[in-house]
């Protein structure tokens, strides 16, 4: 008979995804996990068969995180939601720096060679692509595109702040955001209403 676990799966996430949010994934091992939870590493390994299902877990919980910032921008209506959708991007990356390097600056995604890889990259990329479309009213083709300008253009911001190598005001990353979005508009023939 296994042994009965000390810890639920539940709660070594959750010290797992604390230890990552305040320093970082290099610091989550089996013992930083165990010393959290005021423990030895055994028991973790009574719920998980290593520290990459852990890790795996973490992830899932750390795309929860970043969907909550996509949802709220998707949700506003005081600002062009599309435009709020990068600011949230770099906002989490500003606010959640551990998380956003964990879902968006490690080798997992170092495959994707090319642009159309972005679906993979970002969970929202079909409801950003048809919130765009439906805004701005043009194809889903020039949506998309749209979409894969901006979010290669907010990823560099984000990555810049994610990494303490730039600090940016709001309406720094407001501006420089609407500066390219009008820049690509004009590019494209898309027209702005609003």
């Amino acid at each position: 008979m296994p042994p009965k676990a000390k810890f639920t799966k539940d709660e070594i996430v959750d010290a797992a995804f604390q230890i990552v949010r305040e320093n970082g994934l290099s610091s989550l091992t089996a013992r930083t996990l165990g010393a959290k939870l005021g423990s030895s590493a055994r028991p973790i390994f009574t719920v998980f068969t290593g520290m990459e299902d852990v890790i795996s877990e973490v992830k899932v919980k750390a795309k929860e995180e970043y969907n909550k910032y996509i949802s709220y921008a998707m949700n506003q209506t005081e600002d062009k939601p599309f435009k709020m959708v990068g600011y949230m991007y770099i906002k989490f990356a500003q606010n959640e720096s551990n998380l956003f390097r964990l879902l968006f600056m490690s080798d997992d995604y170092s495959l994707y060679d090319s642009i159309e890889a972005h679906p993979l990259l970002d969970e929202n990329y079909e409801r950003v692509s048809m919130l765009v479309k439906d805004y701005f009213h043009t194809s889903i083709e020039n949506a998309k595109k749209l979409f894969e300008h901006l979010w290669i253009f907010s990823h560099g911001i984000a990555s810049l702040c994610a990494t303490n190598s730039c600090k940016f005001t709001d309406d720094e990353i407001k501006n420089m955001l609407s500066f390219v979005a009008q820049s690509l508009f004009m590019k494209m023939g898309i027209k702005i209403g609003n």
